[in-house]
């Protein structure tokens, strides 16, 4: 065993800093699966210290604490599963927010970021790259739209939405003195947290504590008919923004004739329709966009989450008719569109689009619906299991954050969602039907503790 070695298998918490130490905790235990062990020249395996706990620790010295992270410290993942940093194994159902739509350590993900990041990382808009074409035409040849911005998040994505829809305004009606400006928004949505897009969110507690935000915004209840076209034809609203199934709001997908009205109400008016897809968009829901199962289409639609595999992008598709409003200056980014981040894009895109992998998501997606509603259906605390394609959520009588917890003690990961009330469940679109009916089985073993939160 070499010094070094023996140095830490031996005094892990000596005189070396805690940075120190946890960076080479770290180094031996990141790749391990199963039992994290540490194995010397003398062939001499030892267990890792339990390294969790320090890092929350020092993780809650130096960030800020915005987010109420679970108590997990994740180090690696391959497919539809996550290893904690003792080697624990999960079963991801999070994908990391809907983002990892190909799991974790997907090849051609891997190829495409790695061939792209020895040529050219960065170089700005300021200039032209291939990636970022090869990226945009694919987007608007698999979709209703003529042009693309690219951005760098899903909020990025709805301001420059907004920005687009005023813009579109002034620009239809160059003499009016005050054109259409207002946007209607729907209970129950989740549009971002940036000043503009936390505008459009209906949570108070995202607004209120940095009010005022941006003036001009309604809500409205999701799926009202009648209040939305009444309002658009007042001649005051700019733009709707809508997600055919909201996510975050808690699975809740629109109707037929929700989404028809909010169209037809659009067209006679003048005002803009945009879907945030941000969640729902790009192969979850079995379609590519979430829209197509309606066959109605937006003038703006705004993508983020899953498109780059993992690295931070964002997208608004534009018809021709909004994009000729828009000119040089009126909104821009130094990060979005880089090289490195359009070609990872342009390896998710290709697989998702492609008509087997929409089928598989649509038959997993059935079969996972059918198998819980079975599973869980007769639980006097589940009301409802809904939802389509790998976007799923089970409704509860009892805040799900227990069961949330015990899954994890079970090796599951989930989400919440709605108003803490509901198991969202957004797995990585390439899960396979034996890890579905795997986290079916977790679930279904970890409701029992339901009746001890109704209980206190």
């Amino acid at each position: 065993m070499s010094s070094s070695s023996s140095f830490f298998l031996t005094n892990p918490f000596s005189s070396v800093s805690g940075s120190t130490h946890l960076r080479r905790s770290f180094n031996n235990a990141r790749f391990g699966c199963g039992s994290v062990r540490i194995a010397s020249s003398l062939n001499v395996e030892v267990q890792a210290p339990d390294l969790s706990k320090e890092v929350m620790d020092e993780s809650n010295k130096v960030f800020v604490g915005t987010y109420a992270r679970a108590p997990l410290v994740l180090s690696s993942g391959k497919g539809c599963k996550l290893y904690d940093i003792e080697g624990r194994e999960y079963l991801d159902l999070t994908s990391g927010i809907a983002v990892n739509a190909l799991g974790h350590g997907d090849p051609d993900w891997i190829r495409a970021v790695t061939q792209q990041a020895n040529v050219l990382t960065h170089v700005s808009n300021l200039y032209y790259t291939l990636p970022q074409l090869e990226l945009a035409k694919r987007l608007v040849a698999n979709s209703f739209a003529d042009r693309v911005f690219l951005s760098n998040s899903g909020t990025e994505a709805n301001e420059a939405a907004i920005k687009f829809a005023r813009k579109f305004q002034r620009f239809s009606h160059p003499d009016e003195k005050q054109p259409p400006v207002e946007f209607i928004a729907f209970s129950n949505c989740f549009h971002g947290r940036t000043m503009g897009a936390v505008a459009l969110t209906s949570k108070e507690y995202y607004r209120s504590p940095f009010e005022p935000v941006m003036p001009g915004v309604t809500f409205l209840e999701y799926g009202n008919v009648q209040a939305a076209k009444e309002l658009i034809q007042s001649g005051k609203i700019a733009a709707v923004f809508v997600e055919p199934i909201q996510g975050e709001g808690g699975i809740y997908s629109a109707t037929q004739e929700f989404l028809q009205a909010l169209r037809t109400a659009c067209d006679s008016a003048g005002s803009l329709l945009v879907f945030d897809e941000v969640q729902c968009g790009l192969g979850r829901t079995g379609h590519l966009w979430a829209h197509e199962a309606y066959g109605i289409y937006p003038d703006i639609m705004t993508l983020a989450k899953p498109l780059a595999g993992g690295l931070p992008i964002g997208a608004v598709l534009v018809t021709e008719r909004v994009a000729a409003a828009i000119n040089y200056g009126d909104h821009g980014s130094t990060f979005a569109g880089g090289p490195l981040v359009c070609n990872a894009a342009v390896a998710v895109l290709d697989k998702i689009s492609g008509p087997g992998f929409l089928a598989s998501v649509t038959k997993k997606g059935q079969d996972f619906k059918k198998l819980l509603v079975k599973k869980l259906g007769g639980n006097s605390h589940v009301r409802e299991v809904r939802g389509v394609g790998l976007i799923i959520g089970v409704d509860l009588d009892v805040p799900a954050s227990p069961l949330v917890e015990a899954c994890q003690q079970s090796g599951l990961l989930v989400l919440t969602a709605g108003k803490g009330n509901v198991v969202r469940l957004v797995p990585p679109l390439t899960i396979t039907e034996q890890e579905l009916d795997h986290a079916a089985e977790i679930l279904f073993n970890c409701l029992p503790v339901l009746d001890k939160t109704a209980n206190n």
